[in-house]
Protein backbone atom coordinates (compact mmCIF):
# COMPACT_ATOMS: atom_id res chain seq x y z
CA UNK A 1 0.00 0.00 0.00
CA UNK A 2 3.23 2.41 0.05
CA UNK A 3 2.22 3.48 -3.53
CA UNK A 4 -1.01 4.30 -2.48
CA UNK A 5 0.25 6.71 0.38
CA UNK A 6 2.33 8.97 -2.10
CA UNK A 7 -1.09 9.62 -3.91
CA UNK A 8 -2.40 13.20 -3.63
CA UNK A 9 -6.08 13.95 -2.38
CA UNK A 10 -8.38 14.97 -4.66
CA UNK A 11 -10.02 18.86 -4.14
CA UNK A 12 -13.41 18.59 -3.64
CA UNK A 13 -16.12 20.73 -2.18
CA UNK A 14 -19.18 19.82 -0.52
CA UNK A 15 -22.64 20.58 0.04
CA UNK A 16 -24.74 20.70 3.15
CA UNK A 17 -28.11 21.81 1.35
CA UNK A 18 -30.43 22.98 4.38
CA UNK A 19 -34.37 23.45 3.81
CA UNK A 20 -36.44 25.72 5.68
CA UNK A 21 -37.57 22.76 8.22
CA UNK A 22 -34.25 21.92 9.53
CA UNK A 23 -33.94 18.84 6.86
CA UNK A 24 -30.73 17.95 4.81
CA UNK A 25 -30.48 16.63 0.87
CA UNK A 26 -28.87 13.68 0.72
CA UNK A 27 -29.23 11.32 -3.01
CA UNK A 28 -28.78 8.33 -3.69
CA UNK A 29 -25.87 7.18 -5.49
CA UNK A 30 -26.70 5.68 -9.06
CA UNK A 31 -23.14 4.15 -9.59
CA UNK A 32 -24.44 1.79 -6.58
CA UNK A 33 -27.74 0.27 -7.15
CA UNK A 34 -27.63 -2.60 -4.81
CA UNK A 35 -26.95 -0.31 -1.98
CA UNK A 36 -28.54 2.33 0.06
CA UNK A 37 -25.57 4.23 -0.73
CA UNK A 38 -26.77 8.32 0.09
CA UNK A 39 -24.28 11.23 0.21
CA UNK A 40 -24.76 15.32 -0.05
CA UNK A 41 -23.45 16.64 -3.42
CA UNK A 42 -20.32 17.15 -3.69
CA UNK A 43 -17.57 17.02 -6.58
CA UNK A 44 -14.07 18.26 -7.51
CA UNK A 45 -12.51 21.43 -7.62
CA UNK A 46 -11.47 22.32 -11.34
CA UNK A 47 -8.00 24.33 -11.77
CA UNK A 48 -8.67 28.30 -11.26
CA UNK A 49 -11.85 27.52 -9.33
CA UNK A 50 -12.35 28.65 -5.89
CA UNK A 51 -14.01 26.00 -3.17
CA UNK A 52 -17.58 28.32 -2.95
CA UNK A 53 -17.65 28.30 -6.65
CA UNK A 54 -17.12 24.45 -7.16
CA UNK A 55 -19.74 24.00 -4.23
CA UNK A 56 -22.00 26.45 -6.09
CA UNK A 57 -21.27 25.05 -9.73
CA UNK A 58 -21.88 20.80 -7.96
CA UNK A 59 -24.92 21.99 -6.40
CA UNK A 60 -26.36 22.63 -9.93
CA UNK A 61 -24.54 20.34 -12.03
CA UNK A 62 -26.14 17.40 -9.14
CA UNK A 63 -29.49 18.50 -7.85
CA UNK A 64 -30.13 21.46 -10.42
CA UNK A 65 -30.59 24.46 -7.84
CA UNK A 66 -29.62 27.34 -9.00
CA UNK A 67 -27.42 29.77 -7.22
CA UNK A 68 -30.19 32.41 -7.06
CA UNK A 69 -31.96 29.65 -4.71
CA UNK A 70 -30.14 29.34 -1.77
CA UNK A 71 -27.96 31.94 0.74
CA UNK A 72 -24.38 30.10 1.62
CA UNK A 73 -24.45 30.53 5.65
CA UNK A 74 -20.84 29.25 6.27
CA UNK A 75 -18.22 27.42 5.30
CA UNK A 76 -16.22 24.87 7.33
CA UNK A 77 -13.61 25.91 9.64
CA UNK A 78 -11.08 23.23 8.22
CA UNK A 79 -10.66 20.97 5.34
CA UNK A 80 -11.56 17.23 5.61
CA UNK A 81 -9.70 14.17 4.53
CA UNK A 82 -11.00 10.77 3.82
CA UNK A 83 -9.14 8.10 2.20
CA UNK A 84 -10.49 5.14 0.00
CA UNK A 85 -10.88 1.84 0.54
CA UNK A 86 -7.74 -0.19 -0.12
CA UNK A 87 -10.34 -2.12 -3.10
CA UNK A 88 -10.93 1.51 -4.34
CA UNK A 89 -8.08 3.00 -5.09
CA UNK A 90 -6.73 2.17 -8.53
CA UNK A 91 -10.42 1.97 -9.56
CA UNK A 92 -12.10 5.63 -8.75
CA UNK A 93 -10.65 8.69 -10.75
CA UNK A 94 -8.52 6.68 -13.25
CA UNK A 95 -5.55 5.84 -9.82
CA UNK A 96 -4.70 9.47 -9.29
CA UNK A 97 -6.33 10.20 -6.08
CA UNK A 98 -5.84 8.22 -2.63
CA UNK A 99 -9.16 10.35 -1.39
CA UNK A 100 -10.53 13.31 -1.41
CA UNK A 101 -9.46 16.76 0.89
CA UNK A 102 -13.11 18.61 0.89
CA UNK A 103 -14.05 22.14 2.08
CA UNK A 104 -17.62 22.24 2.92
CA UNK A 105 -20.51 24.67 3.06
CA UNK A 106 -23.71 25.23 4.64
CA UNK A 107 -26.42 26.74 2.49
CA UNK A 108 -29.87 27.43 3.11
CA UNK A 109 -32.39 26.32 0.24
CA UNK A 110 -34.62 28.89 -0.59
CA UNK A 111 -36.66 27.14 -3.69
CA UNK A 112 -39.26 24.35 -3.63
CA UNK A 113 -39.09 21.23 -3.82
CA UNK A 114 -40.12 20.95 -7.85
CA UNK A 115 -36.75 23.65 -8.26
CA UNK A 116 -34.79 20.07 -7.44
CA UNK A 117 -33.56 17.68 -10.00
CA UNK A 118 -31.38 15.01 -10.18
CA UNK A 119 -31.85 14.17 -13.74
CA UNK A 120 -29.10 16.02 -14.89
CA UNK A 121 -26.96 16.64 -17.65
CA UNK A 122 -23.95 13.93 -15.32
CA UNK A 123 -26.77 12.60 -13.25
CA UNK A 124 -24.83 11.01 -9.76
CA UNK A 125 -28.50 10.61 -8.19
CA UNK A 126 -30.80 7.82 -8.68
CA UNK A 127 -33.44 9.09 -5.85
CA UNK A 128 -33.32 12.08 -3.50
CA UNK A 129 -34.85 12.97 -0.08
CA UNK A 130 -34.71 15.45 3.11
CA UNK A 131 -33.60 14.19 5.98
CA UNK A 132 -33.07 14.69 9.61
CA UNK A 133 -29.18 15.91 10.21
CA UNK A 134 -28.58 13.59 12.57
CA UNK A 135 -29.30 10.37 10.19
CA UNK A 136 -27.40 11.46 7.81
CA UNK A 137 -23.81 9.88 8.58
CA UNK A 138 -25.94 6.26 9.22
CA UNK A 139 -26.80 6.60 5.45
CA UNK A 140 -22.90 7.09 3.89
CA UNK A 141 -20.82 4.24 2.95
CA UNK A 142 -18.85 3.23 6.17
CA UNK A 143 -15.44 4.92 4.45
CA UNK A 144 -17.16 8.40 4.83
CA UNK A 145 -19.31 8.29 7.84
CA UNK A 146 -16.11 9.56 10.29
CA UNK A 147 -16.55 12.75 7.82
CA UNK A 148 -20.09 12.95 7.53
CA UNK A 149 -20.28 13.02 11.45
CA UNK A 150 -17.37 15.87 12.07
CA UNK A 151 -19.36 17.92 9.02
CA UNK A 152 -23.04 17.60 10.77
CA UNK A 153 -21.87 18.22 14.12
CA UNK A 154 -19.73 21.52 12.67
CA UNK A 155 -22.78 22.80 11.19
CA UNK A 156 -25.69 21.47 13.29
CA UNK A 157 -26.71 24.31 15.71
CA UNK A 158 -26.82 26.70 11.88
CA UNK A 159 -28.94 23.61 10.17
Amino acid sequence: MAEFDALPYRPCAGIVLANEDGKVFVGRRIDNPDSEAWQMPQGGIDDGESADMAALRELQEETGVRTELVDMIAQSKEEYFYDLPPELIGKLWQGRWRGQRQYWFLMRFKGSDSDINIQTRHAEFSAWKWSDPSEVPKMIVPFKRHLYERVIAEFYDLI
